[in-house]
């Protein structure tokens, strides 16, 4: 089961990646944020690869890198061992009551229960190494 079945709306992760979204393996976490409105936790990660197809906007400004930030609403437990500056790890999306995710690597692990999973924003974005840029 694609990990995109546990979201609320798997429209939009799904359409980008012509219906075959990659697994959350060995992605780049930029932020875990939590917010006590929902109360809400937020993951801020790269796609492990880039669309083959990309929105229109993201090619003409030369993107080359897809950026997620999902968000566990109604969240339930958590707990967080562990965070580097650069942290590369794996996410995966589970069922049960509501949803389940956690997120493995050698120094960052979290396991959070929710009510729902939901994508809060797709994004692209140039990387500092890219051809080109300044």
């Amino acid at each position: 089961m694609s990990w995109t079945s546990f979201l609320t709306n798997p429209v939009g992760i799904e359409t980008i990646y012509g219906g075959h979204p990659p697994e959350l393996a060995a992605v780049p976490l930029h932020a875990v944020d939590f917010s006590r409105e929902g109360p809400l936790l937020t993951l801020r990660f790269d796609m492990p690869s880039y669309p083959e197809t990309p929105p229109k906007k993201w090619s003409v400004q030369g993107f080359d890198t897809a950026q997620v930030t999902m968000a566990l609403a109604g969240v339930r437990t958590v707990s967080l061992t562990g965070f580097t500056s650069d942290p590369v790890v794996d996410i995966v999306l589970s069922g049960g009551d509501g949803v389940a995710v956690e997120i493995c690597s050698d120094s960052v692990q979290l396991q959070a229960s929710a009510a729902v999973v939901y994508i809060a924003q797709i994004s692209g974005y140039r990387t500092a190494g890219a051809a080109g840029s300044a």
